[in-house]
């Protein structure tokens, strides 16, 4: 239970307990950053560490001089890309195994294989997007590897969003993370990270499905 509380408390005030973390430990930051997203982005059951507010506090320690910019950026792309492609490769392993199932009551072997033309043809474009989603960035790459799309084609992708995410975040927080309106509102904008871009995916996926239905 201990456990659990620490870790909502670290996912609302990550601010405070990243900075509390670099005062004390100096550069092994970087070994948790990578840790964390790593596990947020690599383990299928981990959807709820925090990424996007990790990123902007990141760039705001960066900005107040309390870390590295180029390396912390490094660290956390690495840790981006090799988080996806271990996702994505669990999901490879599983997904002959799916295509091996019998239609039943919980499998059906039509929407499985719409699900594996959809990613090959649209994977790459979800694979960049879902990066931006809290729960959903997660359970993309494992998707996409069930689904077995082209592991050169997953990779490409994997790599620019990567790239997007961190940078485009990270930088958003260094440049304006310690603006005293921000400071000021920092719980808000956590709050925001992590709940405006799921809504916007579940909006998303209930307008597809409407669509699907209609």
């Amino acid at each position: 239970m201990e456990i659990i509380q620490f870790l909502i408390d670290f996912i609302l005030h990550v601010d405070k307990h990243l900075a509390a973390f670099v005062s004390a430990y100096g550069p092994w930051v970087y070994a948790l950053l990578f840790l964390i997203v790593f596990v947020e982005t690599g383990v299928v059951v981990m959807p709820f560490l925090p990424g996007d507010s990790l990123l902007f506090i990141v760039g705001a320690l960066c900005g107040a001089g309390l870390m590295n910019f180029p390396l912390a950026c490094a660290v956390l792309i690495a840790a981006a890309i090799l988080g996806d492609q271990c996702n994505y490769t669990i999901g490879r392993y599983f997904g002959p195994k799916v295509f091996q199932w019998p239609d039943s009551r919980w499998f059906n072997r039509r929407a499985f294989q719409q699900a594996h033309d959809f990613y090959e043809r649209y994977g790459g474009v979800t694979i960049v997007l879902a990066r931006f989603m809290p729960f959903i960035r997660t359970f993309a790459p494992f998707v996409a590897g069930v689904a077995e799309m082209g592991r050169a084609k997953f990779t490409a992708f994997n790599v620019g969003g990567a790239l997007l995410w961190v940078l485009g975040i990270c930088t958003a927080g260094y440049f304006f993370g310690n603006f005293p309106w921000v400071q000021a509102n920092l719980d808000k904008i956590i709050w925001a990270l992590i709940l405006v871009p799921g809504l916007i995916a579940l909006y998303g996926g209930w307008r597809a499905g409407r669509q699907k239905t209609a």
